[in-house]
């Protein structure tokens, strides 16, 4: 779970920023995509070989 206090002073703004930030570095929204639809399996496999392909 992500947490973010909002300092005295701060911006609702600043605050729903890094909130965000904090998010994506988790990967929670990632895996809420990943879970929303049923994937096939060779769905899977061809996504995860793109994935190995990109990061070479």
């Amino acid at each position: 779970m992500v947490h973010v206090t909002v300092q005295p002073n701060e911006s609702i703004d600043s605050a729903l920023r890094r909130f965000n930030l904090k998010l994506q570095q988790s990967g929670v929204l990632r895996t809420l995509k990943e879970h929303s639809h049923y994937e096939k399996p060779s769905e899977k496999r061809r996504r995860a070989k793109r994935r190995r392909v990109s990061r070479n």
